[in-house]
């Protein structure tokens, strides 16, 4: 034998001998450490699993309940909707509180419907763009069943110019106040719409409309 062929010999005991020590001393923690990782990521698989399936089964329980609504079979749609409002997950607790309430609404029972997008818009815990949606919603609702006051608590703080349902809620805040008989503050709530170039097309043609209404009808003052 060469020593050269010695060396690597002895070389390669040696490496066995610290391999094996080094097992011995930290095999059992890198095996637990390995069975974590597995039951970890197993763990976070089913959750993921569970949770997408869990979304399924609400989006096909809203769409159920929607389609219950369109049929007329408004008490089957509530009932489908309160069971989605308490055991919902992600918005769709929410977006169910808001069809409730405009299923209330449809129904002729304004101020239950009211009182239902008022509790969406007041609920911190709920998306932004629901809150103003419910917030708009109320605020309409009020045109006929309340005063220029009772719809610009609502609404006011939505007409802001960088707002984007701020075209939707100047048009019901002006038809509040020119219910109210008060035309000029109508009067200037329409030419903010058409003076907003992203103002929708359908909504500045109601404005040009109501504008042109109200400046015929008489004196803005």
């Amino acid at each position: 034998m060469s020593d050269d062929s010695f060396i690597r010999e002895v070389n390669e005991e040696l490496r066995q001998d610290q391999l094996k020590a080094f097992w011995k001393r930290f095999g059992p923690v890198a095996m637990g450490a390995a069975v974590l990782i597995v039951l970890a990521t197993a763990a976070f698989v089913a959750y993921e699993y569970w949770s997408t399936n869990r979304a399924n089964q609400a989006g096909d329980q809203f769409a159920q309940a929607l389609d219950l609504a369109a049929e007329g079979k408004n008490d089957e749609a509530m009932a489908k909707l309160a069971e989605l409002r308490e055991g919902g997950v992600g918005s769709y607790p929410m977006l169910a509180k808001l069809r409730e309430a405009t299923l209330l609404a449809d129904s002729g029972k304004a101020a239950e419907a009211i009182a239902a997008f008022d509790a969406v818009a007041n609920d911190t815990s709920a998306p932004a763009a629901l809150r103003d949606m419910a917030r708009l919603r109320a605020g309409l609702l009020l045109v006929d069943n309340g005063s220029y006051t009772d719809v610009s608590a609502r609404v006011e703080q939505l007409t802001s110019d960088t707002n984007p349902v701020r075209h939707s809620a100047r048009e019901v805040l002006a038809l509040a106040a020119w219910k109210e008989g008060n035309r000029e503050t109508a009067l200037s709530l329409y030419n903010q719409i058409l003076g907003d170039g992203e103002a929708p097309a359908g909504v500045r043609q109601r404005a040009q409309m109501m504008s042109e209404l109200i400046s015929g009808s008489g004196s803005s003052s």
